[in-house]
C-alpha cells in the first residue's frame, strides 16, 4: 500500500487492480521456489483481468523472481528494485548508501549489483531486518520489544555511517515514526517515491496512459478486514477487499 498510494496519486486517471498476498506473508522468509509459484499465480490472475501493466511492489519478489518470470506474460512488469536503482545510484551527495531489507532481498545482493551498473563508486551496506515485517503485520510497532529490535538494526547500520538509508521493503515505511527516534527522518529513503515517478514517465513514453478513471478493485488471499484496517495508514479503502484463492 505504500507503493499503491504514491502510484495512485501520480496516476489518478488509471484503473487499478490491487492484489495483496496476505495468506503467504511474509515473503522475506520464503524459498525461491515458493516465491516463483506465488508470483506466477498472481501474474496469471492479472493476465486474466487484462492488465496492461503490473507493478511489482514487493522488493523480495523483485529480487528473486523478476528475471525468471518477466517475459512470460502479455503485459509490462515494473519491478521496484530494478526500476529505482538508477535513481538511487545518482543521488546528489550520497557516497555511502545503506540498504535495509528482508533476508531474501539482502542475500540476493541485488541492490549492490543494480546500483553498480550506474555508479561503481557508491559504497553499499546491505543489512537484513528479519523481524521488521512481522512487527508491522502483527501491529506491534510501538511495543517495547519491537522498538528494541528496530533499534538493534539501526545501531548496526550507524556503524557504516551512511549518507542515506533505503527502506527496501514496502512494510518498512510503516516504521518511520519509530525510526526517526534514532536517526533524522530525512536520512531514510522510501523508494516508492522514485518508483511511482518512473512508472508514470514510462507509461507516458509508451503512450499507455488512461484518460478516465472508472474503478479501483482490491483483492487479497486472506483476512480482508485486517488488510483494510492496516491499509488506512497510507490509503483508505472504501469496500472490503475480495478474497481470491490462487
Amino acid at each position: 500500500m505504500t507503493v499503491y498510494a504514491k502510484v495512485k496519486k501520480l496516476l489518478p486517471e488509471e484503473n487499478f487492480l490491487y492484489f495483496g498476498d496476505t495468506k503467504n506473508m511474509p515473503y522475506g522468509e520464503k524459498t525461491e521456489e515458493q516465491l516463483l509459484t506465488f508470483a506466477d499465480k498472481i501474474f496469471k490472475f492479472f493476465e486474466q483481468k487484462n492488465a496492461k501493466a503490473v507493478v511489482m511492489a514487493c522488493n523480495t519478489t523483485s529480487a528473486i523472481t523478476y528475471e525468471k518470470l518477466k517475459n512470460n506474460y502479455n503485459f509490462k512488469i515494473y519491478p521496484i528494485i530494478q526500476s529505482v536503482c538508477s535513481t538511487l545510484a545518482n543521488l546528489s551527495g550520497v557516497e555511502k548508501l545503506g540498504v535495509i531489507a528482508t533476508p531474501a532481498t539482502i542475500n540476493s545482493h541485488i541492490y549492490s549489483r543494480e546500483i553498480a551498473k550506474y555508479n561503481k563508486n557508491m559504497q553499499i551496506f546491505e543489512l537484513a531486518a528479519p523481524n521488521w515485517v512481522r512487527i508491522v503485520e502483527e501491529h506491534r510497532i510501538n511495543q517495547p520489544q519491537s522498538i528494541l529490535q528496530i533499534k538493534e538494526i539501526i545501531d548496526v547500520m550507524k556503524e557504516f555511517n551512511p549518507d542515506k538509508i533505503v527502506l527496501a521493503c514496502t512494510h518498512y515505511p510503516y516504521l518511520l515514526d519509530v525510526l526517526k527516534n534514532f536517526l533524522p527522518e530525512e536520512k531514510f529513503i522510501d523508494p516508492s517515491v522514485y518508483f511511482a515517478k518512473n512508472i508514470k514517465d514510462d507509461l507516458t513514453k509508451l503512450n499507455l496512459l488512461n484518460n478516465k478513471f472508472e474503478y479501483e478493485k482490491f483483492f487479497v488471499s486472506s483476512e480482508p478486514e485486517n488488510f483494510k484496517t492496516a491499509a488506512k495508514m497510507f490509503y483508505t479503502i472504501n469496500e472490503l477487499p475480495q478474497i481470491i484463492n490462487l
